[in-house]
């Protein structure tokens, strides 16, 4: 993905890249988003965009593993989020879920994440310390708690599910306060001219439903431009 893509893809919305995809395939029928309502640490902050670096992780009860094999595996989680190709996103399943405590987002995580170049983190789970997590690292997560509870990583480089979406290690994701969603790989290269194409047909009729004077007639008209070039 080159720069200029990135910066495409950072500067409009889930829902316009949602929309995209489905100019991209020329068909409607798209499904590889989340469902339901997830919270995001900074609603403002614009969109996360990345290549998925995925894990797991329990926080309900203490792991059974031996000390030294959780304490390897946590070493070996942080290796491959600071190694994994950028932009990157944290993709993290919470596997407690839909019963999750576990706030494994909060301050000390998004600003470690943030010191890898990582692009911020996409979680079912649990985030924390509103007001003191990494500026510039959105978390868009299942829940909002007090608590760490006996988190740990129990997975890493393995397929995760948030929210009804599927995603794979290396996958490209775009999410913000609306959710997420995977970019299908075979649409990669013609998701900008179909992002500049959405938008361009959508002016037909946004373009005449704000100025003075609109009215039914004017809609009608702009419309039937609008059906004839999405078609």
């Amino acid at each position: 993905m080159d720069d200029t893509l990135l910066a495409l893809l950072r500067s409009v919305d889930t829902p316009t890249v949602c929309n995209a995809i489905e100019v991209a395939q020329g068909k409607r029928g798209f499904n590889g988003f989340t469902r339901g309502t997830m919270l995001c640490s900074d609603p403002e902050g614009g969109a996360m965009v990345g290549y998925a670096v995925t894990a797991k992780i329990s926080a309900l009860a203490p792991p059974e593993e031996p000390a030294d094999v959780i304490r390897a595996r946590r070493m070996a989680y942080y290796k491959a989020m600071a190694e994994g190709p950028k932009p990157s996103v944290a993709v993290v399943e919470d596997v407690d879920f839909p019963n999750c405590i576990g706030a494994y987002w909060g301050e000390v995580n998004t600003t470690v994440h943030k010191g890898f170049g990582m692009s911020g983190a996409l979680t079912n789970g649990v985030m924390r310390d509103l007001g003191d997590l990494a500026p510039g690292f959105p978390v868009v997560a299942g829940s909002v708690g007090p608590s760490h509870g006996f988190v740990h990583v129990t997975e890493l480089d393995t397929p995760v599910e948030i929210f009804g979406l599927t995603v794979n290690p290396g996958d490209l994701v775009h999410a913000d306060r609306h959710g997420a969603l995977v970019i299908p790989a075979e649409i990669v290269t013609r998701i900008g001219a179909a992002i500049e194409k959405m938008q361009n047909t959508e002016h037909l009729v946004l373009g005449p439903a704000r100025e003075e004077g609109f009215d039914f007639a004017k809609f009608e008209a702009a419309w039937a431009a609008f059906e004839k070039a999405r078609t």
